[in-house]
């Protein structure tokens, strides 16, 4: 029998767009033989189901249940393309956890500390995990512009604490710029981080529990035509993404040791993909998506593809894993 697969996407945040691209291609992908999916959009002011003559249908959240032309549809399991709020914070792992319903993402607490940078950054350390010196700012504390070049230096990158795809992030090059990227990062979050630039190689590392196994993906290469890899480099194409990447193999088993490592110490499910850079040979963790982009284009469906598992296969695999962890 057929599952019901509902696949949110949208969100709270700027990265709704992306969200919906994302959440469309797991849509075309996923076997229509196998399951019946349901593009639900979640959204501050609405949560519906969109049907593909674009028609909407209310979402009951008592249950998380719609219904078509008079019958309740129930959910078997989601499959979250939300990135940002809520898909990634772990605001959409509790209300799930909390209605019993499987979801391809990792846990409520998981995905809550690896949204918060700061939080995130502070947990690894005792693990080993080497990160940028930084220096942590709130909303309506004093701005020490002496005190942050003390901590971090120049350059450094201002960030907004709980945000993605580059949204709130400026390269700071001296303290008569700091005011302008504080302003900019705060207009996405109320919390900040600023780090120290760190010049090396940048990487991105996917994880996945594939077929029940923690499983390294083929490494990504990030070159940049932009200062630093930004919405432009991102979705824009000023970048160059090389996979696998151009690392020796002691480099290559060093990152892809500390990426499982993560993994497996934070109790990691589903997707991740960790950013890094190397100073002095070392990998430097600069952050970890939970919920990355899913576009065929996007570096995690890149990987994957490297290593012989298709779209189709990578989305199924998690269904799967959700499924599994729940029976």
């Amino acid at each position: 029998m057929k599952k019901n697969i509902a696949i949110i996407m949208g969100g709270y945040s700027s990265e709704y767009l992306i969200s919906l691209k994302s959440g469309s291609v797991v849509y075309d992908c996923l076997p229509k033989a196998s399951y019946n999916a349901y593009c639900i959009h979640i959204f501050k002011d609405k949560w519906v189901y969109v049907a593909d003559d674009l028609t909407e249908h209310p979402v009951n959240k008592a249950d998380f249940s719609i219904v078509i032309a008079g019958s309740k549809i129930n959910f078997d399991c989601v499959f979250n393309a939300i990135h940002g709020s809520p898909g990634e914070d772990g605001t959409i792992q509790a209300y799930f956890e909390l209605l019993s319903t499987p979801h391809t993402s990792c846990g409520m607490y998981q995905a809550a500390l690896t949204f918060n940078k700061r939080d995130c950054l502070s947990a690894l350390k005792p693990y080993g995990v080497l990160t940028a010196d930084s220096y942590f700012l709130n909303a309506g504390d004093a701005i020490d512009p002496s005190a942050i070049e003390k901590a971090v230096g120049f350059p450094c990158f201002v960030k907004a604490n709980k945000a993605g795809s580059s949204f709130g992030v400026t390269k700071v090059y001296s303290k008569s710029d700091l005011p302008k990227a504080i302003e900019t990062a705060f207009k996405e979050d109320d919390e900040l981080i600023i780090e120290s630039f760190l010049d090396g190689t940048e990487v991105s590392v996917g994880v996945i529990r594939y077929k029940g196994k923690v499983t390294v993906l083929p490494i990504t290469e990030i070159v940049t035509d932009n200062d630093f890899f930004d919405y432009e480099a991102k979705y824009l194409g000023k970048s160059q993404e090389i996979t696998p990447a151009r690392l020796s193999l002691t480099q290559e088993a060093e990152v892809s040791k500390a990426a499982k490592h993560i993994y497996e110490v934070l109790k990691l499910d589903g997707f991740s993909r960790s950013e890094f850079i190397f100073k002095d040979g070392k990998p430097h963790l600069l952050e970890i998506n939970t919920v990355p982009g899913l576009t065929k284009e996007s570096i995690l469906p890149q990987q994957a593809a490297k290593a012989g598992i298709s779209l189709a296969e990578l989305f199924e695999n998690a269904i799967h894993e959700a499924l599994h962890k729940n029976s």
